[in-house]
């Protein structure tokens, strides 16, 4: 049985009424070919969530929140990036090959781990906490990630301990629904702009490569107000 048959034994989907997504558009506008199990995941199932807690994100879905290309997902990335640079719930890997794939009601958010980026089938999964440092991963792809969480052979600590008590049916939802606030909007800064402050402020940080967390956490401080 592939994973994909145990999911929608687990989870019957309902007949799908949304229309297939244009995979040629959706990789060209992210620059990446998407893994096939993904593929195959949106064919069987229309946007929707899972034991009433997990939602696959879909580019077929209306909801910037929810929607693989919406906005709120390049917020995430960016938010992810500067908690690594700052040394504040970095990720496990570096948050370039980090992907939003799927959230929770929660809000963890879920990643494909894009490496290597040329092999799609070979990614794997992670998931951070939604208030907190920690980080999980999981090695296999998105659809065994759901059939391990959703058959209990999986815990991730992050989910709630309860999580398989109630139904664990799929639902698909309304294209508008689910509108958590989307993550801050983090302004970009040049990288030269913190360098050059903290030399003039008595800092030593090198010429090129990662701006040590203390130092960005300084230039923040000093730049609160402004």
């Amino acid at each position: 049985m592939t994973p994909l048959e145990r999911l929608t034994a687990l989870c019957p989907p309902p007949a799908p009424v949304q229309p297939p997504v244009n995979w040629e558009s959706v990789e060209s506008a992210l620059q990446l070919r998407l893994p096939e199990d993904y593929k195959q995941l949106t064919a069987a199932y229309d946007p929707g969530r899972f034991a009433n807690f997990l939602w696959v994100y879909d580019p077929r879905h209306t909801s910037v929140h929810v929607n693989l290309l919406g906005p709120a997902q390049d917020r995430t990335r960016a938010q992810v990036r500067d908690d690594y640079a700052r040394g504040i719930y970095p990720a496990p890997v570096d948050p370039e090959l980090l992907l939003p794939c799927g959230g929770t009601d929660n809000g963890e958010d879920i990643f494909w781990i894009t490496d290597p980026k040329d092999n799609p089938d070979a990614w794997t999964v992670a998931v951070n906490e939604a208030r907190g440092p920690r980080w999980y991963t999981f090695d296999g792809n998105l659809t065994q990630f759901l059939v391990a969480v959703l058959s209990g052979t999986t815990a991730v600590p992050q989910f709630p301990e309860g999580l398989l008590q109630g139904a664990i049916d799929f639902k698909p939802s309304r294209l508008d629904q689910w509108s958590p606030a989307l993550p801050p909007e983090t302004p970009a800064v040049s990288t030269d702009e913190i360098r050059n402050w903290a030399r003039a402020n008595g800092y030593d940080v090198p010429m090129r490569g990662r701006i040590p967390a203390e130092v960005r956490h300084a230039w923040e401080q000093a730049h609160k107000s402004n």
